[in-house]
């Protein structure tokens, strides 16, 4: 049986170190192991693999891959593999969700804090030595508590779900929204689903986007959704940037309709220098890093590898992504 490693990408923590393949060779004596350190050779090794790790696969690689029937998603994201071909193969996908999830939420909650204590603010002031107390008073918004506040999560899973139990540790008020609000959310006071959108951003302090990238969440926020955020609410980012119109969020930011963002996704990464983003006072920029930690790859070898136990077992997968829906 042919497990292949398809993982490139520019940042090198994005790329599977080379332990976690032979680490699997040894528990997995029974596996080929093929890890490939560029996509050059996807076509010709993926044609009699049985199993593949990538996060993007051309629609022609997964039409040639005759004996594939399992590929799994490092990114818990998988619009870059859902091709028209694989959508209609038999082939299962699963995610990491569970591996970044319970990380992306702590790193939203960091950002919910540093907008509501306004430490953008007061780094601005460090650094021209400025002891602000008074300005940082007097200015609009004012720093404020997040005990009491209204967290609205747009998007109860893999992040969501640890978002709202978070949230609701620091006493928040927690609206959910999801597709299928039915299913509830186990932290949240009240789930609504997207045709209620409007009055769920109506009632946020804080709105964190955490959905999954669709053909009803690309541009979720757009200028009419933005326009219902309270004054003083804040928009905190650590899905995909293009839940957001971006141009429309630049419009309202320097409008100041709402009080303020925080993004650790754009719609185009790198951000462009000459991203009118980056220099607002509005706006606190971290560069994709919500799900970074020195222990990220070793909760990926043991997420992954009981699935690997699961499915050389017949056993049903863990994390399966429905391929209609996306997620």
């Amino acid at each position: 049986m042919k497990l292949l490693i398809a993982l490139y990408h520019r940042f090198e923590l994005w790329q599977m170190p080379a332990w976690f393949s032979e680490r699997l060779r040894q528990e997995f004596p029974q596996l080929e192991v093929i890890h490939l350190p560029s996509y050059d050779r996807v076509i010709e090794e993926i044609t009699d693999a049985d199993i593949a790790i990538s996060w993007s696969l051309r629609g022609e690689q997964i039409t040639a891959a005759k004996k594939l029937r399992w590929i799994h998603s490092t990114p818990a994201a998988v619009h870059q593999l859902m091709t028209p071909e694989l959508r209609a193969s038999d082939i299962v996908v699963t995610n990491a969700r569970d591996v970044h999830g319970p990380v992306v939420a702590e790193h939203a909650i960091a950002l919910a804090f540093a907008l509501a204590k306004r430490l953008p603010q007061a780094v601005r002031y460090q650094q021209k030595k400025h002891w602000a107390q008074r300005d940082l008073w007097y200015a609009q918004p004012r720093p404020r508590e997040l005990n009491g506040a209204t967290i609205t999560i747009i998007g109860l899973g893999g992040i969501g779900r640890p978002l709202a139990k978070l949230a609701k540790a620091l006493s928040m008020r927690v609206v959910g929204v999801r597709e299928h609000p039915e299913r509830g959310g186990e932290s949240a006071d009240v789930v609504y689903g997207y045709d209620q959108l409007n009055l769920a951003l109506n009632e946020a302090d804080f709105v964190v986007l955490a959905a999954p990238v669709t053909e009803k969440t690309h541009h979720l926020m757009n200028a009419e959704r933005l326009a219902q955020l309270k004054r003083d609410a804040y928009l905190i980012n650590v899905g995909r940037g293009v839940l957001v119109d971006e141009g429309a969020l630049v419009d309202a930011l320097r409008a100041k309709s709402f009080a303020g963002a925080a993004l650790d996704v754009t719609t185009n990464e790198p951000l462009s220098p000459d991203s009118p983003l980056w220099e607002m006072e509005n706006v606190l920029i971290t560069p994709h890093i919500a799900s970074l930690t020195e222990r990220m790859w070793e909760r990926h070898y043991a997420h992954y590898t009981e699935n690997l136990r699961r499915y050389l077992a017949g056993e049903p997968l863990l994390w399966v992504v429905d391929k209609q829906r996306g997620y």
